[in-house]
């Protein structure tokens, strides 16, 4: 069945892709041919038959047989060299070439699943105790009862800021160089262990209990563990451990100083396991099966976007932005404010642990902008929608949108500042804005690349992108031509779940190294830049100025601290 519907949808993106160039061909031409070669039933008044094939003329349905088929093809044809579209068709072609790029990201969507689906189907049909595999959001803090297995109060998301509080107070105590130096972070409310430090001050008889040992703090993977294997594992892995500002990149392990400056008791804390290797057994549906690999979602981004090599890069496109380095076996310090972080820990041949580690820059709002469009200003019915709005336009006409809305990530980190759009006009439209939208997302990663290619020993020669903004194409040309390399879209988008399956994989011997994995992963588009340098350069101080004046240590007009 899943075979089946890869090759539906292979063929459906054939088509369409066929469809469009015609349509976009059609428009390149001067707006020639598309309602007069009988395209489809909305721009060629009544036609049944596709643009592509011809299937009726402007007048006709699309009936009539074969010979008839192909005179009013010939006919439409000779009047596409000899006269283009009024305006109203020409606007009906372009509506039906948006409406066909929406179901190419449709379809790109569905084949992407199933090729994930069917990817973990092999695992299932593979040898007997095939594993489970586990990815999640990273710094997401749960923390509950370990008698009754229930959360003593609400899990605290990642982009919760109550903490910004305690971390600009230990920063005024000039504790952030010192955490910096052992963690890879910087102090920010958006990592677990202040999180967790307020969970026991504010939950009342959270600290003594902890202390007696009576309650276990995770992240997402630890909670989903300890769940499906009914209490009999409290495990996390270092990709996971590595986000807490309790870990210490250089030991691999928890680490007491750091405990102690939060005020966290060791008891509470889950044992860490690697993210590839006999971690134990679960039960999921009935079946017992064991549990072989553990990764937080970027990292395991990461390894299923194949970046085994040090200099490898990928970019995450989903509610933030996450964009990884793999910097090989030692942790890499940022001067450029990013993060130094585990990216994973495989179990050796002969027992010892192989490590990788990753730089990695943080977007807080980056396909959150587009629901908040939706949602909060209502310019679009669906997240799919955007990108034809913004097309229908050159560009933001001046416009910038600093998406600050839970404060600025790296290489800014400021908590505190706050989301604002400069430029507006009366000439300004909602299209307008949700072109600048998009870029907003572009400009942001391309600052995280910028402040990566500081760090890196050597240039970056593409980045690798995933997840589900990846499909926009609009929003992956733009991105390319900000950042003067290709960007290259694998076929799967659902890359965590992959690397979460790879992991498992290897640690059962179902894919015997990483080069089997490297073999498997598949190039769907790449995006050449085709923006100049100079205009590239224009974009990126305009949008910088923007983000100066969003800043919460913006100077006051009179140059005073604001």
């Amino acid at each position: 069945m899943l075979r089946t519907l890869l090759g539906v949808c292979s063929v459906l993106l054939s088509n369409f892709r066929t469809n469009l160039e015609d349509d976009e061909a059609l428009l390149a031409a001067g707006g020639g041919g598309g309602a007069a070669a009988g395209g489809s039933g909305e721009a060629g008044g009544g036609g049944s038959g596709s643009g592509a094939a011809g299937g009726g003329s402007a007048g006709g349905g699309g009936g009539g047989g074969e010979r008839q088929q192909g005179q009013q093809q010939e006919q439409g044809q000779r009047q596409q060299q000899q006269a283009p579209l009024s305006e109203e068709l020409r606007l009906a072609v372009v509506f039906r070439a948006e409406r066909k790029r929406v179901l190419l990201r449709a379809i790109r969507a569905l084949g992407s699943r199933a090729r994930v689906v069917a990817g973990m189907a092999d695992l299932r049909e593979g040898p007997a105790g095939a594993p489970a595999k586990k990815t999640n959001q990273r710094e997401t803090t749960v923390l509950w009862d370990r008698a009754t297995g229930e959360p003593v109060a609400p899990a605290i998301v990642w982009q919760d800021r109550r903490t910004a509080p305690t971390c600009a107070r230990l920063k005024a105590e000039g504790r952030e160089p010192w955490v910096r130096e052992r963690t890879g972070l910087v102090l920010d409310p958006y990592f677990s262990g202040t999180k967790l430090a307020w969970l026991l001050e504010h939950v009342p008889g959270a600290r003594a209990r902890a202390e007696r040992g009576e309650l276990a703090f995770g992240t997402v993977d630890s909670w989903l563990a300890w769940k499906l294997s009914g209490g009999a594992l409290h495990v996390t892995d270092a990709s996971n451990a590595s986000r807490t500002l309790l870990y210490d990149l250089h030991a691999a392990d928890w680490s007491d100083e750091l405990l102690a400056l939060f005020g966290i008791p060791r008891a509470v804390l889950p044992r860490i396991v690697p993210s590839s290797g006999a971690i134990g057994e679960i039960e999921l549906e009935g079946r017992r099966l064991p549990l072989a690999g553990i990764a937080g979602d970027q990292q395991a981004a990461l390894f299923g976007q194949a970046c085994f090599a040090p200099g490898m890069a990928k970019n995450t496109y989903g509610t933030g932005c996450f964009l990884l380095m793999n910097t090989g076996e030692r942790p890499q310090p940022s001067a450029s404010g990013l993060l130094s972080t585990a990216a994973w820990t495989l179990a050796g041949p002969d027992g010892a642990p192989r490590r990788a580690h990753a730089l990695e820059g943080s977007v807080f709002v980056a396909g959150a902008v587009v629901q908040w469009l939706r949602d909060g200003l209502g310019l679009i019915r669906s997240a799919a929608e955007v990108e034809t709005l913004a097309r229908s336009v050159p560009d933001a006409a001046g416009v910038f949108l600093v998406p600050a809305f839970t404060g600025l990530g790296a290489p800014w980190w400021d908590p505190d500042a706050r989301g604002a759009m400069f430029g507006l006009t009366r000439g300004t439209t909602a299209a307008h804005l949700a072109r600048a939208a998009l870029e907003s997302i572009a400009f942001q990663s391309a600052d995280l690349l910028a402040a990566m290619q500081r760090d890196a020993a050597e240039p970056l020669a593409e980045l690798r992108v995933d997840g589900g903004a990846s499909a926009n194409d609009l929003l992956m040309q733009f991105q390319a031509d900000l950042l003067g390399v290709r960007v290259v879209r694998p076929k799967v988008l659902e890359t965590t779940a992959l690397g979460a399956a790879c992991l498992a994989g290897l640690a059962t011997g179902y894919w015997e190294d990483a080069a089997a994995l490297t073999a498997r992963w598949q190039v769907d588009r790449v995006f050449e830049p085709a923006m100049s340098r100079d205009e590239a350069a224009a974009r990126m101080a305009g949008w910088h100025d923007a983000v100066a004046r969003t800043r919460s240590d913006r100077p006051a007009a009179d140059g005073s601290p604001a």
